[in-house]
């Protein structure tokens, strides 16, 4: 019994340090220990469990010109475990690795076609495939991010793409029958920002991502808040739209529709472009250079975001407001008048200065890799645990 307590709480100080040095990279030794309350020579006994385990590395810390010994940075092992990790927009799709510490490894973006899910699928499997062979058994997991309603491995709907209860257990075989996360991509963003972004360390926060349509989450001590089925986040589906207009999800004034490409091709007088978040960049751009229908419409997008989030700050007193996407662009071009517009919506007590006033409203600090960050994330927190159990024990 006291050998398995001992082995135990070897366990649980190897992972207490893996996970700060994934959530601090660039972290030295003497600077974890210090965190986690260890003293050098457990600090020191630990490293080298976890570096016997293939789990982390080091290397010399850049001199600091001060006396004694320099401590050294904790890295992912070059030998570590890797992710997979996948996201598809509406029009792309992209497949990556993630190793300890969240760093993304360099990939080319692919277009499809937006055809039937098989076929898409298909092409992401066999990246998938190849990405399995090359990286053998340093992979770990696999992590899935895209623009649709996610029920555990299940895409209940995602309207962009016109998928509706597409499985993608099959992913999870083309890596070799790796565990297998799946999330909503702005959702997943928003947990990036609140791990390594601009939502870091607040304890109630809520994150909009705005492409094609709106999607986001609510984050409460840097969780997300995704509901009894794990649908949740789906800002851009309440009727905060125009109630004549039908939205591609089956509803009638969405949010949705009101703050993209979409609505800005309305107000141009222009159809529906086939791409709305491409479209919605060249009238950003058209905006940006002092046209004034372009910036008419990009007002006018920017006082419906403004409204919404107003309403969303009412029902759910975030102590910050992050935005991604279209929605950073927005806020850049047309910032007064989203303000304006969370200020009318918001209840009169939010009005006043301090700390009962309106939260802020940044853009996201990740960017366009904040959905693959966040994905990331999900598969590594899957596994690390086992991971950590399985290769240090047996050693």
């Amino acid at each position: 019994m006291a050998t398995m307590r001992a082995e135990e709480l070897r366990v649980q100080g190897a992972l207490a340090l893996l996970r700060h040095a994934h959530a601090h990279p660039g972290v030295t030794r003497a600077e974890a220990a210090a965190s986690l309350g260890l003293s050098s020579g457990s600090a020191t006994e630990i490293m080298g469990r976890l570096r016997a385990a293939r789990l982390l590395g080091e290397r010399a810390s850049a001199p600091t010109g001060g006396r004694g010994r320099p401590s050294t940075v904790l890295v992912p092992h070059p030998e570590g475990p890797l992710v997979a990790v996948v996201e598809l927009t509406h029009a792309t799709w992209t497949v990556t690795t993630a190793a300890i510490g969240g760093e993304l490894a360099p990939a080319p973006v692919h277009r499809h076609r937006g055809g039937p899910p098989g076929e898409v699928l298909a092409e992401v499997g066999a990246a998938l495939e190849g990405l399995r062979a090359r990286a053998g058994d340093r992979l770990a997991a696999v992590g899935v991010a895209l623009p649709g309603t996610v029920r555990g491995h299940t895409v209940v709907q995602a309207a962009t793409l016109r998928w509706r209860d597409v499985d993608l257990s099959g992913l999870a075989a083309s890596a070799g029958g790796l565990p297998l996360t799946v999330g909503n991509d702005a959702s997943l963003a928003g947990v990036a920002e609140a791990l390594r972004g601009a939502a870091r360390g607040v304890p109630v926060a809520l994150h909009l991502t705005v492409e094609v349509g709106i999607g986001g989450v609510l984050l409460v001590g840097g969780g997300p808040v995704l509901g009894a089925t794990g649908a949740g986040g789906e800002f851009g589906h309440v009727p905060f739209g125009d109630p004549g207009l039908r939205c591609p999800c089956g509803a009638a004034g969405c949010w949705d529709i009101m703050v993209d490409g979409r609505a800005m091709a309305r107000s141009l007088g222009r159809a529906d472009p086939e791409d709305p978040r491409a479209f919605a960049g060249e009238v950003l751009a058209a905006a940006r250079a002092g046209d004034g229908p372009a910036r008419a419409a990009v007002t006018e997008a920017a006082d419906a975001l403004g409204r919404g989030i107003g309403a969303l700050l009412n029902a759910l007193d975030p102590a910050v407001v992050t935005l991604g996407g279209l929605g950073a662009d927005l806020l850049e071009v047309a910032g007064d008048t989203i303000s304006a517009a969370v200020r009318r919506a918001a209840m009169a007590w939010r009005r006043r200065d301090g700390l009962l006033g309106l939260p802020p409203v940044v853009p996201a600090e990740l960017g366009s890799r904040g959905p693959s960050i966040g994905a990331a994330e999900s598969a590594l927190a899957a596994v690390l645990a086992d991971l950590t159990r399985e290769r240090v024990t047996r050693r």
